[in-house]
């Protein structure tokens, strides 16, 4: 099983670990993958040591938030690293709280998820990032847009899954990224009292830490749709199946 996450805006900044070793990340056997995130750092490195009110415009960032998200940009190839999974922070991974995990369920993790990004593609949990910012509706400069670019490199490297169950959590931008058809899909919808329904939106990421915690930390062979659903199930967590397809899954939420 593989669990594809989005990513977070907000990252925890510094790290203990040693700079940027693209070759080093997860997929880098794919020379497509390593050559797009050699260009995206090198370019999103260029552009935040230049002016900054270009490169806040290009990267959607607010006069607060622009001072230090462009420091760290200009500077990531010589920045501390960290896990990517106490990198990124945010509800859905208070939600997961890693950090709270046995041993074993750290290393469960770690085999297992996956965060979308629009610098690196992919990377695993146990990936060593620096601080970034940078969105998949991003645009910079040169080279088109974050999706054209990504969306072949992307899928053929998640081709390497076509063995395994694969749930994809990620959000719509991610996904579009580097779509994997064959994932199994979650969205998270509240039931009312008398019936119908409403997406969630607002706590849509936590629901999905939640989710991701219960996969983790369970200790059964996840491996197909059944599989998925007996394991949430155990958790608390009701996973309806679609009826037109079977691979898209609803997290039912009962309001009383």
């Amino acid at each position: 099983m593989r669990i594809l996450l989005p990513p977070s805006e907000t990252k925890s900044f510094g790290g203990s670990d040693a700079p940027l070793d693209l070759e080093a990340l997860s997929f880098s056997e794919h020379q497509g993958v390593t050559s797009l995130r050699r260009a995206l750092v090198t370019e999103l490195s260029a552009l935040c040591a230049g002016p900054a009110e270009i490169a806040a415009k290009a990267l959607g960032l607010s006069e607060k938030q622009a001072p230090a998200e462009l420091e760290a940009n200009a500077e990531l190839l010589s920045a501390p690293t960290a896990p990517a999974i106490s990198r990124y922070t945010g509800v859905l991974y208070d939600a997961l709280d890693f950090g709270s995990l046995t041993k074993a369920r750290k290393d469960r993790a770690r085999d297992t998820i996956l965060v979308g990004s629009a610098l690196f593609g992919l990377v695993g949990a146990a990936d060593q990032i620096p601080h970034y910012r940078l969105s998949a509706s991003s645009s910079l400069p040169t080279g088109g847009t974050l999706r054209s670019r990504w969306t072949g490199p992307l899928t053929e490297a998640l081709a390497d899954f076509d063995e395994e169950l694969v749930v994809d959590l990620r959000s719509g931008g991610y996904r579009a990224l580097g779509p994997d058809p064959g994932a199994v899909t979650v969205d998270v919808v509240s039931v009312l009292p008398d019936g119908s329904r409403k997406v969630i939106t607002h706590f849509n990421k936590h629901y999905k830490g939640v989710l991701t915690r219960a996969l983790v930390s369970s200790r059964a062979t996840i491996d197909d749709v059944r599989s998925l659903r007996r394991v949430a199930s155990k958790a608390g967590i009701e996973l309806d199946v679609d009826g037109e397809n079977p691979r898209a899954l609803t997290m039912v939420l009962r309001e009383q």
